[in-house]
């Protein structure tokens, strides 16, 4: 499973950087596994990641085996232990997602897709300096109920159950800033009330993958 786990991260690093959402040695990328997790090497291009340099971490932030972690780490470490729901993390410093996040504005249900992560709203976390406690804490309270946040003057971190989800979330808050950024040059765009953001929410429990598993009452 680890094998084919690493294989998984370093396909992710691949797949943002071909699409833009990182560039070099930014962002990170983690899954669960058991009793530690798997994360991104800190550092390392892109180009240079391969499945042995993925570093397992313990949840007590040891490391097993070699490697030197994401300097992002904690957070990783911290919402996989927070959030039983999550299995996979990914954090991206995505231009039109870092660009809202250096206003540090929340995303406002201009569009209904906000509902993909899980709310009305996508929440900015205050700023706190990288690889930091503080930022880790930050990015918990931002993530409360929802599988995406920015964190200001950063990026933003999406999560998935796995790590097709994560992405997934990635690739769609990313499309969401871009369009939120060329609504408000056009003009003050009109948001969809929390009824109606509600009624978005409650039939997203029952589309596409989560399809699969009856809606909570």
């Amino acid at each position: 499973m680890s094998i084919l786990v690493r294989e998984q991260i370093v396909a992710a690093c691949k797949k943002l950087e071909f699409s833009g959402l990182n560039r070099g040695t930014s962002g990170n990328v983690s899954c669960r596994e058991k009793d530690h997790f798997l994360v991104t090497p800190s550092g390392v291009a892109v180009d240079e990641i391969t499945p042995s340099r993925i570093v397992a971490v313990g949840y007590d932030g040891k490391v097993i085996g070699i490697g030197k972690p994401s300097s992002e780490w904690h957070f990783h470490c911290d919402i996989l232990k927070a959030r039983a729901d999550i299995g996979a993390v990914v954090h991206t410093h995505a231009p039109y997602a870092t660009a809202i996040a250096c206003l540090r504005e929340d995303i406002p249900a201009f569009h209904y897709m906000i509902a993909v992560a899980g709310g009305d709203s996508i929440r900015c976390a205050p700023y706190a300096l990288f690889g930091t406690d503080e930022l880790s804490r930050h990015a918990l309270d931002a993530l409360e109920g929802r599988k995406a946040c920015l964190l200001a003057n950063h990026g933003m971190i999406t999560l998935g159950r796995d790590l097709d989800e994560a992405m997934a979330v990635a690739v769609e808050v990313e499309s969401l800033c871009q369009q939120y950024l060329l609504a408000r040059q056009a003009g003050k765009p009109t948001l969809l009330s929390t009824e109606e953001m509600q009624s978005v929410i409650e039939k997203f429990k029952t589309y596409g993958r989560n399809a699969q598993t009856p809606a909570k009452p």
